[in-house]
């Protein structure tokens, strides 16, 4: 097998990249740092620094207009991506937490996005199985609990314009993905990859940007 990339990502090389990526604005940063101060247990759960900018670069990319997030947390992700969105675009976020995405609320008003963001409380296939079923979604980023990513994927799969873009979060599962004894989120990691390399309705790349994301263009 040839290895084409043998670089080790130390703390100043990761240093290093945030500085040469879009800096967080005052909002954001806000948010990352309460989301740490708040919930030390589970901060873990809160998109990478270097992927809210990414997440918005594609947004952007794809010239979303139309935008669903599945697993919300405390509201970062959707802040960066409701920040890329026209002002007649619209995000719907899925999640189950009052509390965690009270900071969220909080944190789209300050930047001035809480009208392009709907925030729904319920399971989320309730919420994707109430959308419309055509195709009409340009963008949607899955970062929510790993059981039920599959479920998730054949709800989004078929409502994905053509062009439009899913990015999945965890694809890596902390290298869990390479035991061959994996069980709970890292065993259901791994059939998801294998479900998705496997969907010849998408366009689909694996790449080690955090945690591991995937990336898939609906055909």
């Amino acid at each position: 097998m040839t290895k084409g990339n043998e670089t080790t990502i130390t703390d100043e090389l990761y240093a290093y990249t945030l500085a040469h990526n879009p800096p967080l604005d005052p909002v954001q940063r806000e948010l990352v740092e309460t989301t740490y101060a708040r919930f030390p247990d589970h901060a873990g759960m809160q998109s990478a620094e270097e992927q809210a900018p990414l997440l918005a670069f594609l947004v952007r990319l794809v010239g979303a207009r139309h935008v669903v997030e599945v697993g919300t947390f405390t509201g970062f992700s959707a802040l960066a991506m409701a920040q890329a969105l026209p002002a007649d675009g619209t995000l719907i976020a899925c999640d189950i937490s009052e509390e965690w995405t009270a900071y969220g609320r909080e944190a789209w008003e300050k930047a001035g996005v809480a009208d392009r963001i709907d925030l729904r409380i319920a399971p989320a296939l309730d919420t994707l199985r109430a959308m419309p079923a055509e195709p009409h979604i340009d963008f949607a980023y899955l970062d929510a609990d790993k059981g039920g990513y599959i479920a998730y994927w054949e709800e989004l799969v078929p409502r994905m314009r053509q062009g439009g873009v899913i990015a999945v979060d965890n694809v890596l599962f902390h290298g869990g993905v390479t035991d061959p004894g994996a069980t709970g989120p890292a065993a259901a990691i791994k059939e998801f990859n294998e479900h998705v390399s496997a969907d010849a309705r998408m366009d689909s790349v694996l790449l080690t940007v955090s945690d591991g994301l995937t990336l898939s263009r609906k055909r």
